[in-house]
């Protein structure tokens, strides 16, 4: 099947099903993983579509928001007071569970992130996530991803929170690091 064939069939089943898998689109023509990724790379670049993790999602054409109520990445029911919404380009926005699947999210997509906005785990403000101090490796399990982190505009409310619950203390970059580390390990996601 030619090039041209296969990516106006994919597009017609991006349609109907909103979102597939590339190993599910690779088994179905017959070709690697790699030339499905060839195949869809107009379609990400045109924002038909977005790239999520290990699949591919009808972009929202009514909301600049991809998903709803479930992780970009790992699908999981999003707890907006955890969450993190990475500012795209192309007035795209995405929503990830937490900021262990946003820095995921943001080292996948690269220079098309413009922003990270969450929220602060006292005030429970709109933040900067690049601003932020993180609490990481503390004693509170909020049941979502792990590394998991606490973030905190001050870093007087992070330092103290680490008084009462344990953790440590990192930036954006440091924490960025440590998800990239463990992912590297793990070849996964949570």
């Amino acid at each position: 099947m030619l090039a041209n064939e296969r990516q106006k069939q994919i597009k017609e089943l991006v349609l109907s099903r909103k979102n597939l898998k590339i190993s599910e689109l690779s088994k179905k023509f017959k070709v690697s993983d790699m030339t499905i990724h060839r195949d869809i790379k107009a379609m990400v670049e045109s924002g038909f579509i977005v790239k999520t993790f290990g699949g591919i999602s009808l972009a929202s054409q009514d909301t600049n928001v991809s998903n709803g109520n479930e992780c970009v990445l790992c699908y999981k029911s999003i707890n907006f007071r955890f969450s993190c919404r990475l500012i795209l380009t192309k007035n795209r926005v995405e929503t990830a569970c937490c900021m262990h699947c946003g820095f995921i999210r943001n080292q996948m997509l690269g220079n098309e992130v413009l922003e990270i906005l969450c929220y602060d785990f006292f005030t429970n403000t709109t933040i900067s996530a690049m601003n932020a101090n993180f609490v990481m490796d503390t004693t509170l399990d909020l049941g979502c991803c792990q590394p998991q982190f606490l973030l905190f505009n001050q870093s007087e409310h992070a330092q103290g929170f680490v008084r009462g619950f344990g953790g440590n203390v990192v930036t954006f970059t440091e924490a960025m690091e440590k998800v990239a580390r463990q992912r590297e390990k793990s070849k996964g996601c949570c």
